[in-house]
């Protein structure tokens, strides 16, 4: 298999790295990654300046972008031959209900999916990061079954591994994204020339986290699945709206 490898944390991440020597066993990796941090980015495209993709040490390409940016460039220019899945991660941290909007890590995984790759975005859903060896044991688990039984169209996949030792895992299952309450409110503060500034608050606590969503699979100790659509057309308003204009 050829795969790509992308994040929203930098390619200096740990969780690239884990994640690159996992799939190497099924295949050839190629990294493409932000040259830092881009995390909240979402499925933003650079497109008021050149990019660039350096080679580091570790054989790993850096882009001077967002992770859209660097699937982008992957696969319509930078990579010879066309990658048969990507994975974005593994995300430091977890990427669950309406994060996913915000997910510089799901937002790679999207970018693929668009131009027509399977793609799967794969969080560590705990700040503490202490068993990057458990998602790696989920990546090995979908490239398995994918091989055993690929997909008949390109999906996308939310997967959020709980940060807790491998045997202590829970099976994969296939959830819905919950909601969260509204965000936390700004927070003021001044910098050294006496300006104020403002910080983006923390998420809101969990509102929608019952049975069935990727909140309670992850808390409940199993690895949540959840297939993604990208279509955001409110199908049930067509008819209401419809009928208003023709009011």
């Amino acid at each position: 298999m050829n795969f790509l490898i992308s994040n929203d944390d930098g390619y200096f991440a740990p969780g690239i790295a884990a994640l690159a020597e996992t799939l190497s066993r099924f295949g050839s990796v190629t990294v493409v990654a932000p040259e830092r941090d881009r995390s909240g980015a979402s499925n933003s495209l650079t497109l008021d300046r050149p990019l660039i993709a350096r080679r580091a040490a570790n054989g790993f390409f850096s882009v001077n972008g967002t992770p859209t940016d660097c699937v982008h460039l992957a696969i319509t220019g930078l990579m010879e031959q066309r990658p048969d899945m990507v994975f974005s991660g593994i995300n430091h941290g977890p990427n669950m209900g309406d994060d996913t909007l915000y997910s510089g890590t799901v937002a790679a995984a999207t970018e693929a999916y668009l131009l027509g790759v399977p793609a799967v975005a794969l969080s560590l859903a705990g700040k503490p990061g202490r068993h990057f060896a458990s998602a790696c044991r989920v990546a090995e688990q979908l490239v398995t079954r994918w091989l055993a039984a690929p997909w008949s169209t390109p999906a996308l996949l939310n997967v959020n591994v709980p940060d807790i030792a491998p045997d202590q895992l829970g099976p994969l299952q296939v959830t819905r994204l919950g909601r969260r309450h509204h965000a936390e409110p700004v927070i003021r503060s001044q910098n050294p020339r006496g300006e104020t500034v403002y910080w983006v608050g923390g998420v809101g606590a969990a509102q929608d986290a019952g049975p069935g969503t990727d909140f309670h699979t992850v808390a409940a100790g199993a690895v949540s699945l959840t297939p993604l659509q990208l279509d955001l057309t409110a199908h049930s308003a067509l008819d209401p709206f419809s009928a208003w204009l023709a009011s």
